[in-house]
C-alpha cells in the first residue's frame, strides 16, 4: 500500500501565495464599501471624466451629490489626493461596478474615516502616502463625511 506524500511547508506557503496572487486579480465591488465612500468613488470617476473633458465638474457633481457643499468637499479631497498620491490615480470608467486599486484603496481610507477609525485609515495608506502628507487625506475625509451627514 502506498502513503500519499504529505505537504511540505513550501507546499503549503506556495498555496497561501497563489491564493493571495488570485486575490489580488479579482478586483472588488463597489458596492462593498460604505455608501460614503462608494458616492465619494462615484464623484472621483466624474471628476476624472470632466477634467479630461476639460469642463467643470462641480455643477453635475452638486446634482448628483446633492449640493454645492458635498460636490466642493469632493473636489477638494479628490486634489488632496492627487497631490498625496505616488502616481495618476487609476479610476474604472463611471458604470463599472468594480473598483480599481487606486479606488479599493481611497474606498477603503474614506470609510475608515466615516467610522472615526484613524488607525484603520492610516493602515490603509501605509506603504503607499508618505506619512506626513496623510493629515491632509484624513481632515479632507473627515470634512466630506460630515458633508454627507449634514446632507441627510
Amino acid at each position: 500500500m502506498s502513503q500519499r506524500p504529505q505537504p511540505t511547508s513550501a507546499t503549503a506557503a506556495t498555496a497561501a501565495a497563489a491564493q493571495v496572487i488570485a486575490a489580488l486579480a479579482a478586483p472588488p465591488r463597489i458596492d462593498t464599501l460604505g455608501p460614503v465612500a462608494a458616492r465619494f468613488v462615484h464623484a472621483l470617476r466624474l471628476i476624472a471624466l470632466h477634467e479630461k473633458v476639460g469642463r467643470d465638474p462641480v455643477p453635475e457633481l452638486s446634482v448628483r451629490l446633492g449640493g454645492v457643499e458635498l460636490a466642493a468637499k469632493a473636489l477638494i479631497l479628490s486634489h488632496a489626493i492627487a497631490a498625496s498620491w505616488p502616481e495618476n490615480i487609476h479610476v474604472s470608467r463611471f458604470c463599472c461596478r468594480l473598483l480599481s486599486h487606486d479606488e479599493a484603496t481611497i474606498g477603503a481610507f474614506v470609510d475608515a474615516a466615516a467610522r472615526s477609525d484613524r488607525s484603520g485609515f492610516e493602515a490603509a495608506l501605509a506603504g503607499l502616502v508618505r506619512p506626513e502628507r496623510m493629515h491632509r487625506l484624513w481632515e479632507g475625509a473627515l470634512a466630506l463625511v460630515a458633508a454627507e451627514l449634514r446632507a441627510v
